[in-house]
């Protein structure tokens, strides 16, 4: 039969998602915890990679297996061999021609930014940092640029393997949340069909270097038409930045909310 599971984990201990020689990777723990709940190696395949230091919290994978369990028992079974940081949200049995990755309509990145004049201690690892003021209405007249169909390649990274630059941006939702003595949250939500390597990132530092008045709102739509990838900022830091899942078609029947999207303030839907 064909599982399908929804993850949630931390990635500032890991390598990134995919299976690496170092086994230090999300995809190695998960197959290792996999292998001792059914006694049998497992391969995964997932709906979207994650660079190292990026985090999950609605990847979603599949795997066969001859395994029969309750689909309650494939989550606790399974996150009882996992490290604290990883953890399996849900488990559902799909038809065998689904596929976490192909099967996806879409996908959707956040990125969190605390705005404040101190570096973050408690959040280190789980938010990007901007020590400058950002500016709401800037950053949403940048954002304007980016919706629809366009060559990303000026967000693209050298290595990135991606057959194609052109990818269609479906939102960009920006919202800053609170403010105390100076220090704020930021909230960037991205959704499109599928993004390049290091894309969100090389589109934050571009949003960053607008929100503080360093560039100008149409400078994005400058950097965007340039198709090259020296005319954007440098690349953000991967510490704020969240997986929030893939779209499916509502006949698979999965999950479209889970509790790992609670975690952290200005990170729930």
């Amino acid at each position: 039969m064909r599982i399908a599971l929804g993850l949630s984990y931390l990635g500032q201990a890991y390598e990134g998602w995919q299976s690496q020689a170092s086994g230090k990777t999300v995809q190695d723990q998960l197959e290792k915890a996999l292998a001792e709940f059914t006694g049998h190696k497992v391969v995964t395949l997932c709906a979207g990679r994650t660079d190292s230091g990026v985090h999950g919290l609605a990847q979603v994978i599949h795997f066969d297996t001859p395994i029969e369990r309750d689909l309650h028992s494939w989550v606790r079974g399974t996150n009882a061999f996992l490290p604290h940081d990883i953890a399996v949200q849900w488990a559902q049995q799909v038809p065998p021609e689904f596929h976490a990755r192909a099967s996806a309509l879409a996908r959707r990145y956040t990125y969190l930014v605390l705005e404040s004049p101190v570096r973050p201690s408690i959040e280190a690892g789980r938010v990007g940092w901007v020590f400058r003021p950002m500016q709401l209405a800037a950053l949403q007249a940048a954002a304007q640029h980016l919706l629809g169909e366009h060559d990303f390649t000026s967000f693209r990274a050298s290595s990135c393997q991606a057959l194609s630059p052109v990818k269609t941006m479906r939102r960009i939702d920006i919202q800053r949340i609170g403010r105390h003595e100076g220090s704020a949250y930021w909230r960037f939500d991205f959704e499109a069909n599928a993004f390049l390597h290091h894309m969100i990132r090389n589109l934050m530092g571009c949003f960053v270097a607008i929100g503080q008045g360093l560039k100008e709102p149409d400078w994005m739509h400058q950097v965007l038409l340039a198709r090259d990838r020296k005319a954007a900022a440098p690349t953000f830091s991967p510490d704020g930045l969240y997986f929030t899942g893939p779209i499916y078609a509502d006949h698979w029947g999965l999950p479209q909310h889970v509790p790992s999207y609670d975690g952290l303030p200005g990170l729930s839907p």
